[in-house]
């Protein structure tokens, strides 16, 4: 993980605390590029194993990307904050060997409501899924 640009000390980025459990993640070599409240960027690098019977990558990766790069967006601060729902948009198929960035953009969050988009791009900065998120905050905290 990079460093990221706000001021905001590493002990008290519920993301960086989240995404330190994120198994799922994790298996997928996801790379958190930035995490600032309201802003991430996540990168993954296709694998064989991530494509579907036309050998191009599978839209669930593509959506699990996307979606990583929400959650760390819309935890902003120490209340557990979690998908209320989400749609994609898949506009450019990829292959193995291809790296994809995801880069999520807080557009509104009032009270506990949250919306967020996320637009997906191929290592040649061409788009290939444009994803919206809803956010809903919980009363749980870290």
């Amino acid at each position: 993980m990079t460093e990221a640009t706000t001021q905001t000390p590493d002990a008290v980025r519920p993301n960086r605390a989240m995404m330190e459990r994120d198994r799922a993640s994790a298996a997928l070599g996801l790379v958190v590029e930035r995490d600032d409240p309201g802003h991430a960027v996540v990168s993954m690098r296709v694998r064989d194993d991530m494509t579907n019977g036309f050998h191009i990558t599978h839209g669930g990766f593509v959506f699990a990307l996307a979606d990583t790069a929400f959650a760390i967006a819309c935890n902003e601060d120490d209340r557990v904050t979690v998908a209320a729902g989400a749609d994609i948009s898949f506009l450019k198929s990829t292959v193995t060997g291809q790296t994809l960035t995801a880069t999520a953009v807080r557009r509104t969050r009032t009270g506990r409501s949250g919306i967020y988009d996320v637009s997906v791009v191929d290592e040649q900065g061409e788009p290939v899924a444009e994803f919206r998120g809803r956010s809903r905050t919980t009363n749980q905290t870290l």
